[in-house]
């Protein structure tokens, strides 16, 4: 493996803040109970973790609507903890991602606040996308973009003089304006903000939605104004994708070498980029943009063979061939827990659970990098039946509808007893975590996990230290196998992946004795719902 080039082939953890450990007992994670947990981390054995959002923000959206980006929320601590944070990771060995949120900014972020105290036309207004609006009293919005979040994307705002006056842009929530990236004060404010963090010594940045900031010039109407909204994703092509946003990341990429020829230490860009193909995702990995993006077409495939063939395929083929890695991941802070996307209920484990143990262990096969959210080492299913009135997802807040809300993966992690708090908080056992975790989570505990030999954690960490260990693995190449029908197989050199989609066991692609699988797994013989590894040695 290349670790001159350590991100190649890292593997990355995504820590949702407020949900991994509680250090105050008020029910909400912070950044020094992250420092706690970095031992558990160690063990496991990831290269660095990723920090979701802990800036001053009023929290419509947990920390993506940011109010000021360069501080810390006392909710999760302050600058000097964060500081303390950086220090103990480095000493572990282990590298510190931060979460930032270029495409719009929090309704309370000074320069917004200075935009509606603004006239029309003002500098404060150009660094935001205020527009009239139509008709003939200005009362329709400026085109017929939705927000991805529900609802249309544009607010209308009270003039100083309480007059109603223009609109402004919001692709989320209105509480989220967006930021106008044709204004160059913007990309000054967050160039600024990158040497900020950078000379805190965080090890890089992962870019939410980075494949937005800019709008096309004219902000026309669209032929499919629904298209956000109805997919929950970035696909109006007026809104996302603009060629002028390649230009930012060359600058940051840029900033991010300045460092590294200072010191050595490589800088990493990791992109949130939701495109129509791996050839167009490919555009923003090439060698002087993004270092890596997230490549989100594993986490939506259907569990069937083919599909993940195709997956994979395209990716080495667009992506590794710019010179980057792929960037592979299963799950996310917005996503439903692997577990029950593969079809397991919410209590017990069944074949949801043998497919995400497959899942994982084949993606820790594949070439390149790979960021585990936090929570898929234990196994744990989405919570689905959170009452009505503990929900805090902006989006059933829109739409009424509970349907792809994200609050049941980011129930706080349990680490240990039989009833909540489940050891997330250092509060009496009276404490509440800020959303209510199921009681069932006392059988996905961190504590059972470690103890108990067959759990997903070792199936992760054992993965994890082969993965180290063993050179076939890391970045490089890999070549298919022929196989049975609903049987995916590759080698990496004489190392073998297979993966039975199917129910009932077949003969393994190569016979032999597992390194490690995913399940019980006898020589020759691949189980249903099942990966494994072997060495090759025929």
């Amino acid at each position: 493996m290349n670790r001159h080039h350590w991100w190649r082939d890292a593997v990355i953890y995504q820590v949702y803040v407020r949900s991994f450990l509680d250090s105050t007992g008020d029910g909400i994670g912070d950044l020094a109970g992250v420092r706690a947990g970095l031992p558990y981390l160690r063990k496991l054995g990831v290269d660095g973790i990723w920090l979701s959002p802990f800036y001053p923000s009023p929290q419509h959206d947990h920390g993506y609507d940011v109010a000021d980006y360069r501080d810390v929320d006392p909710v999760f601590g302050d600058l000097a903890e964060f500081d303390l944070l950086v220090a103990a990771a480095h000493r572990l060995g282990i590298r510190v991602l931060l979460d930032i949120v270029p495409n719009h900014c929090s309704c309370e972020h000074l320069w917004f606040r200075e935009a509606l105290a603004a006239a029309p036309g003002s500098p404060e207004r150009a660094r935001f996308h205020f527009a009239d609006g139509r008709g003939p009293d200005g009362g329709e919005p400026p085109n017929n973009w939705h927000a991805m979040f529900g609802g249309p994307a544009w607010t209308r705002v009270t003039e100083p003089d309480g007059r109603p006056g223009q609109w402004y842009l919001h692709m989320f929530t209105p509480e989220q304006p967006d930021w106008n990236w044709r204004e160059p004060a913007v990309a000054a404010e967050f160039d600024r903000t990158l040497r900020f963090w950078l000379d805190r010594g965080v090890d890089g940045f992962r870019i939410d939605v980075a494949a937005g900031l800019f709008k096309h010039p004219d902000l026309p109407d669209s032929p499919d104004p629904e298209a956000d909204a109805r997919t929950r994703d970035s696909v109006n092509p007026l809104a996302w994708n603009q060629p002028e946003v390649h230009d930012v990341w060359r600058h940051w990429r840029a900033v991010c070498e300045e460092y590294t020829a200072r010191d050595g230490r490589e800088r990493l860009l990791v992109g949130e980029v939701s495109v129509p193909s791996a050839r167009e995702h490919a555009k923003y990995v090439r060698p002087d943009e993004l270092h890596q993006a997230f490549f989100f077409d594993l986490l939506g495939a259907p569990w069937d063979a083919d599909a993940f063939r195709k997956v994979v395929s395209e990716a080495m083929q667009d992506i590794a061939g710019t010179g980057s890695t792929v960037t592979w991941v299963l799950n996310n802070h917005d996503q439903v827990r692997t577990v029950t996307r593969y079809g397991e209920p919410a209590e017990g484990s069944g074949l949801g659970a043998a497919r995400a143990r497959a899942a994982a262990l084949l993606m820790l096969a594949l070439p390149g990098a790979a960021y585990i959210y936090q929570g898929e080492e234990l196994g744990l299913p989405e919570v689905v039946d959170l009452p009505d009135d503990v929900l805090t997802d902006p989006i059933f807040r829109r739409t009424g509808s509970r349907a792809r809300i994200r609050d049941g993966c980011r129930v706080p992690l349990p680490w240990s007893g039989q009833a909540s708090p489940f050891g997330f908080t250092s509060g009496t056992e009276s404490a509440k975590p800020w959303l209510p975790q199921p009681e069932y989570f006392a059988e996905y505990a961190t504590h059972r996990a470690l103890a108990d030999t067959r759990s997903s954690w070792h199936l992760y960490r054992d993965g994890l230290q082969l993965r180290a260990a063993l050179h076939q693995l890391g970045e490089g190449s890999l070549r298919w196998l022929e196989t049975q029908p609903g049987v995916l197989a590759f080698t990496r050199d004489d190392l073998v992946c297979a993966v039975n989609f199917g129910t009932a066991p077949v003969p393994a692609p190569v016979p032999g004795t597992p390194l490690l699988a995913s399940g019980p797994c006898p020589p020759g013989e691949l189980p249903g719902s099942t990966a494994a590894w072997w060495i090759d040695g025929s």
